[in-house]
């Protein structure tokens, strides 16, 4: 059974995204399930640090993307908003070519607050980081 409540389309996401830092950074969303969204950014010069690895904050960046995003698109009440309360993310592999992939999944989706895992692993399958998301639901301003 699908979790959500305005159901997410890609192009929808995609044009929200537009001209943040989300674009900027190049990250794609690549498929929408009944319980989970899934993106990807890519490892070059925008993302990565001075040593030539996915830089930490990018991984963070794209888990709280999907995160965020997909939360939004679980709200019971339209006149509420999910932000962003708390995220921490467990870096595994480095990487340094190619794409993450991210695929966000709901731990806990209450009316006060929602959890999310994020898990992101490398074009081969591998795990790169483990992200968890924890967003607050308030009303719109």
């Amino acid at each position: 059974m699908a979790i959500w409540t305005r159901t997410p389309d890609l192009e929808q996401l995609a044009k929200a995204s537009a001209n943040t830092a989300v674009s900027y950074m190049g990250i794609e969303y690549t498929e929408i399930g009944d319980d989970y969204v899934t993106g990807r950014i890519p490892v070059d010069e925008r993302t990565v640090q001075p040593f030539g690895i996915l830089h930490g904050g990018s991984s963070v960046l794209l888990a709280e993307t999907l995160g965020s995003m997909a939360a939004n698109c679980c709200l019971k009440d339209p006149g509420t908003v999910a932000v962003g309360l708390e995220i921490n993310a467990n870096h595994i592999r480095p990487v340094t070519k190619g794409w993450v992939y991210g695929t966000a999944r709901p731990v806990h989706i209450g009316n006060a607050t929602q959890v999310w895992e994020i898990r992101m692993e490398n074009e081969e399958g591998k795990t790169t980081c483990i992200s968890r998301l924890t967003m607050a639901v308030t009303r719109r301003p």
